[in-house]
């Protein structure tokens, strides 16, 4: 018998590595097939938890799990055998309970649609997408100097506000896919009008090829790169917002396993997009400044299509959300029956609100809070029309709203106080494709027999983020879980603080480096290696894995149901807003300071300014966004539902 157990495990265990080996190989071509596929990817922390937890487990008990008829579905926050991801599953509603649909727009069959199997695609035509943005991101510092000629307060503003801007037409693909595209038709139109941005840059880089060298930096050189980077900027404004939803979207979280993986979702989609990140950060940017510009903008143009291919090919796997109408609408229509009601008196029962089953609303009702009373009086129900049966049915939304839509307005109110925390934290982070890049130029670049780009530094950063976030999912959240006892690990809002603080720690070590770096300049025979950098930039990832997947997640969870894409966008809005901060702030301290004939604090030759300074402005301003954010997270109260 005991021969028996340990041959059964041992078979098991193959399978188990078999399985982890060749899943992510076999994940795209698995999405498109038709069996059914609802375990979790093998890099996350449940599914390694449930392999090592089996493996090392006792025989019997994986034995009677994998194979007994009496086995039973274990509740989310229990450990489930990893033979259950491994075969069909019959037991559960057959339909999801959220109210998603098929192509078709026939109620999503869990088995064949959303979950994983649907994920891999979005994840591996967001690698695609990344790839070739950050190919293009990275270093266009260098371009802006060395190509167009441009200076480096120039070349840092240029590219603060073009980031800005990538991150800012978010909110308007946002809208358009809430209310009338959807996400899925949202993704297609805007990805198609960034490859168009991306063939316009790729033309203008081989221009100066075929009408000879005068035309660099000329105004015509200088209105086709922009033309292509601002396309670039509006085709980000589809992309961005509306495939993390629509990743989301397909988890049922009325399913306590789906509900679990969701989260786990948000964390690798952060993880592809770094993935093209540091493929870019190091074959791309090398190919930009060894090969030509013209074929390293050319790469990002091919990936740009290809990414959309792969995007399409799973449009028969992806469950869709319902479009419920006009988000701003429905705000807009609070306040102004609110404005309206505004000499009525709130009764002292929140159960005479106004609040009616509408079309429009999800299919749960949101609980009353009592903050911002004001806007209660938007559900009012005056005097004539409650002596009246049914007339408060018909009177019109701009008078009279529901409870629910009252309080999908005081969602995202109580958004923005961490919304603004979460600015000055990108305007932080924004310095990796900035000022860092800049001050990487004045430092000895030489490692070993190696010349190392600036731009190329940013790996560090990203290999920071790729190697965070496994370890974040697969090791932090179940150890912070048996502590906190939330199934996240470390709640939405803990999360965001422990990355504003290692903001903090990043921007005062790049403020040391950069006063040893004007130490070692005034030496004639000495100069600081660029290595020294790489510290900053990993500091940045670690603060990145924790807030900026983090942000992500708690503005999707926490938006009201009709404005999931609206959520998602208000994260990029912030990371808009810390670009155009940055952009602000490099503006405001070079006319600052180099008034009076001064060289300023960011001059053209860094080794005559103090960058440092400016570092150390940031860290000052880190830490009373810290103080603040904690202030704010201590009175955050969450959404409810209504019974």
């Amino acid at each position: 018998m005991r021969f028996l157990q340990l041959h059964s495990l041992k078979k098991h265990s193959i399978l188990a590595s078999f399985s982890s080996s060749s899943h992510f190989v076999l994940g795209c071509w698995r999405a498109l097939s038709s069996a059914p596929s609802t375990r979790p990817p093998p890099w996350s922390s449940k599914y390694t938890s449930l392999k090592s937890d089996r493996i090392s487990g006792p025989p019997d008990s994986f034995i009677n799990i994998a194979g007994s008829p009496s086995a039973t579905m274990e509740s989310a926050d229990e450990e489930t055998p990893l033979i259950h991801y491994l075969r069909p599953q019959e037991e559960g509603p057959q339909y999801t309970s959220d109210g998603t649909v098929d192509i078709d727009k026939k109620p999503a069959l869990k088995r064949s649609t959303g979950n994983w199997r649907a994920c891999y695609l979005i994840l591996g035509a967001e690698i695609s997408e990344s790839l070739a943005f950050s190919g293009i991101q990275k270093n266009l510092v260098t371009y802006l100097t060395s190509v167009l000629h441009e200076s480096n307060v120039d070349a840092a503003t240029n590219v603060s506000t073009w980031l800005g801007s990538c991150f800012f037409t978010p909110l308007a693909g946002a809208f358009l896919a809430d209310t009338y595209w959807g996400r899925y038709w949202t993704v297609v139109i805007f990805i198609s009008i960034q490859a168009v941005g991306m063939i316009a840059l790729t033309v203008s880089a081989w221009l100066p090829l075929l009408m000879g060298s005068s035309f660099n930096s000329s105004s015509t050189h200088r209105a086709a790169v922009y033309l292509g980077l601002y396309l670039i900027a509006i085709g980000s404004g589809g992309i961005k917002p509306c495939t993390s939803a629509l990743g989301a979207d397909q988890f049922d979280g009325a399913d306590p396993g789906e509900r679990v993986n969701k989260g786990s979702f948000f964390n690798w989609f952060f993880f592809s997009i770094n993935l093209g990140s540091l493929l870019s950060s190091t074959a791309l940017v090398w190919v930009q400044d060894n090969v030509g510009w013209e074929v390293g903008f050319a790469i990002p143009m091919a990936l740009t299509v290809f990414g959309l291919a792969v995007f399409v090919a799973g449009r028969k796997v992806y469950r869709y959300k319902k479009l419920e109408g006009s988000p701003l609408t429905r705000v807009s229509q609070v306040v102004v029956a609110a404005v309206r009601n505004h000499h009525l008196k709130l009764p002292k029962d929140s159960s005479a609100l106004h609040e009616v089953p509408s079309p429009n609303e999800a299919n749960c009702k949101t609980a009353h809070t009592c903050q911002f009373r004001f806007f209660d009086k938007a559900a009012i129900v005056a005097r004539s029309l409650s002596d009246e049966k049914g007339a408060a049915s018909t009177v019109s939304p701009w008078r009279l709203c529901t409870v629910s839509q009252v309080e999908e307005l005081k969602m995202l109110l109580r958004l923005f106080p961490v919304w603004a925390s979460m600015v000055l934290f990108f305007a932080v982070t924004s310095q990796a494709s900035s000022t860092f890049i800049e001050q990487g130029m004045a430092m000895d670049n030489r490692v070993g027999p190696f010349t190392v780009p600036p731009a190329s530094l940013s790996i560090f950063h990203t290999i920071s983020i790729i190697v965070g976030i496994p370890i974040y999912d697969a090791v932090l959240v179940p150890l912070a879980r048996r502590v906190t006892g939330d199934d996240r690990g470390l709640s939405q809002l803990r999360r965001l603080g422990v990355g504003l603080a290692l903001s903090v720690a990043a921007m005062a070590y790049a403020a040391l480096v950069e006063a040893r770096r004007l130490a070692a300049a005034s030496a004639p025979t000495t100069s600081m290696s660029i290595v020294w950098q790489a510290p900053s930039f990993a500091l940045v990832g670690a603060a990145e894995v924790f807030t900026t997947t983090g942000v992500l997640e708690f503005f999707y969870d926490q938006s009201p149901g009709g404005m999931k894409s609206m959520g998602t966008s208000l994260a990029h809005l912030a990371i808009a807003a810390g670009s155009y901060l940055n952009s602000a702030v490099l503006g405001g301290v070079a006319w600052a300071t180099a008034r009076g004939g001064a060289p300023g604090w960011i001059p053209d030759d860094l080794n005559e300014g103090h960058l440092d300074y400016f570092f150390w402005l940031l860290t000052a301003l880190s830490v009373v966004n810290l103080l603040h954010f904690v202030h704010c997270s201590r009175r955050y109260r969450g959404n409810k539902t209504a019974s």
